[in-house]
Formats: structure tokens, sequence, C-alpha cells
């Protein structure tokens, strides 16, 4: 089904409880937060996509992308734990965290539209209108969730004492 084999099967399906939860954690805290439940959700759920991509990608670009997402990951989930003092560290593990959700959104945008609907995708080749759009669209939602994030992480100093959810 939707030409993916038994292990982009596990890809897949590993990976994608980290949309929703991503999208709670945005809607609930403005952020991810990585010491939190749904945070150790996110962060099992993306080690798991971003390790089993080099198993199943064909392009040169999806290995950049997951070695990409595995290192905001790590910086993410570990700057929080230095001693830096100030808001550095809240600032460092929000916009890296944010960074791992776009780096997620891009190709699982760009692998639905070409997949969907099984036999007929939306898209045929990756210069197409509606992924260029599709594209754009998540960049444009990068800069302006950066742009967010930064107002209420500097209107917020609570967030720079405790990083807990």
């Amino acid at each position: 089904m939707f030409g993916i084999s038994s292990l982009g099967w596990v890809h897949t399906l590993g990976s994608l409880p980290a949309i929703p939860v991503a999208v709670y954690m945005f809607a609930r805290y403005g952020r991810i937060v990585p010491r939190s439940i749904p945070g150790a959700v996110y962060f099992f759920a993306m080690l798991i996509g971003s390790l089993t991509v080099f198993l199943v990608a064909h392009q040169k670009a999806s290995y950049i992308i997951g070695v990409a997402a595995i290192l905001l990951l790590i910086f993410g989930y570990g700057v929080g734990r230095l001693p830096i003092p100030g808001r550095i560290s809240v600032y460092a593990e929000t916009f890296s965290l944010t960074l791992t959700v776009f780096v997620l959104m891009v190709p699982t945008v760009t692998e639905t539209l070409k997949r969907v609907p099984d036999g007929h995708p939306l898209v045929t080749n990756l210069k197409s209108p509606l992924l260029v759009g599709a594209q754009g669209v998540l960049v444009l939602g990068l800069v302006l969730g950066l742009i967010a994030q930064s107002y209420y992480l500097r209107g917020k100093p609570q967030a720079f004492r405790s990083t807990q959810a």
C-alpha cells in the first residue's frame, strides 16, 4: 500500500506520534517541553523516525535531514540540563526543538503528497506548484512560530526558572 516497504511502515508509524504530540505541546505550552510526558513521547517518536530514515531513504537529502533531526533533538533535549545561566538555554532548547518539528514536517508533507491518493498521487515531481506551495507554508509557519515563541518566552519569566510542564 502506497508503495511503502515493511521497514518504511516501521519508520512512518514510529515517527507519526511526534506530529500530534508536537501540535498538543505547541497549543498548550507554546513550545516542545522536553521534561514532560508528551516531551518523552515526542523524543522517542522523533528518535525512531530519525534513525530509521537511514534504512529507508533513497535520496541524499534524506540522510542530511536525518542527521539534522538527530543533532537538533540531542541538542534540544540536552541544552536545558547544562549549567547555562540566564535565558539562553531555554531559547536554544525551544528553537532547536521547533526546528525538529520543521525537519519532520518537510519530508512528511512531501512524501504524503507524492503517495496520496494511492496510485494517483497529488504530486509527481518535486517542482510541483502544490508541493512548493506546501513547503513554503511550512517555512512561513517556522518563521512566524519562532517569532511567536520569542515573544512568548520573553513574556514568561517563569519559563526560565523551570522547563517542567
